[in-house]
């Protein structure tokens, strides 16, 4: 295959579109890790099911997929405070090994459920935009890869002017700094645990709903999803959202990149090896605090 410079310039768009979707993925990711500490290797199941909601909402209802997107992640925050009160809530504090193994389980269950529920065969959302492209003169994009950038990036900002300019936010920026001086503060940690662990929630079904756009998917789509999350928070650094956006472009052009120069079976492979790389260089991430 011949690689022109409109080649490299759409799998670079496409790189982006990609990684905007593993931004909400491991933002949602990093901050149930930075306020509540907690290591959750099953919340790619939740961009699994919110691909599926999605889905059906889009299929029964009769919805605008993107419509769709918003009415799953609230579906999913539901699921999120359950998850989060009859599980995580009553191992959160003991041994790591507690939390890992109820999030191993999680997988099972929610995987096990999916199939149920919807089948082994994969499914793709149809969007309005499905099949449409914007042809320019030396490349031709599709309207969803667009509108996905566009989504993730309205998400990000309404995230952000909650974060930074409402109560709830400033009481997880509390917490997550030191628990228990927050709630000298007079901050109820368990309610802003369960606030958090809806939010993160909401963000992977986000990423599940514009990932079922872009790709097929199935009751075992979350596994991958999840390792990646886990490298690009890593990679950014913990705690840091910035990290997670800059983190989630670094990978998603990598991937796609490496997928253009060496084909698709090296994708990973290379992406994993920047996140090494850069790990050597700097330990604690790309935007990671330096330890005492």
């Amino acid at each position: 295959m011949d690689i022109t410079a409109s080649t490299i310039i759409l799998t670079l768009i496409w790189g982006v579109a990609i990684g905007c979707v593993y931004i909400l993925l491991a933002t949602g990711l990093n901050i149930i890790f930075g306020v509540m500490k907690l290591v959750n290797f099953a919340h790619g199941q939740f961009l699994m099911i919110g691909a599926f909601l999605t889905w059906t909402i889009s299929v029964a209802a009769g919805l605008n997929a993107y419509v769709a997107i918003l009415v799953s992640m609230v579906a999913v925050a539901g699921l999120g405070v359950v998850v989060e009160r009859f599980t995580f809530r009553r191992v959160l504090g003991t041994e790591k090994l507690n939390e890992i193994f109820v999030s191993l389980g999680l997988i099972y269950i929610f995987e096990n459920a999916a199939m149920l529920l919807w089948g082994d065969e994969s499914k793709q959302i149809v969007s309005p935009f499905s099949g449409l492209k914007l042809n320019l003169q030396i490349l031709s994009i599709t309207y969803d890869r667009i509108v996905a950038v566009f989504v993730v990036v309205a998400i990000l900002v309404a995230f952000g002017l909650l974060i930074r300019k409402t109560k709830i936010g400033l009481a997880m920026r509390a917490t997550s700094q030191l628990n228990s001086t927050a709630m000298l503060m007079g901050i109820n940690v368990e309610r802003i645990y369960m606030f958090t662990f809806a939010l993160g929630s909401a963000l992977a079904a986000a990423a599940g709903g514009l990932y079922g756009i872009i790709f097929s998917f199935n009751s075992q789509t979350g596994e991958l999803p999840t390792i990646i999350a886990f490298a690009i928070i890593i990679l950014g650094g913990l705690g840091s959202i910035r990290g997670a956006i800059v983190g989630g472009l670094l990978y998603g052009i990598t991937e796609q990149m490496a997928t253009l120069f060496l084909g698709g079976i090296w994708s990973s492979a290379v992406a994993f090896a920047l996140l090494i790389v850069v790990l050597i260089i700097r330990p604690n991430g790309i935007f990671g605090e330096k330890g005492e």
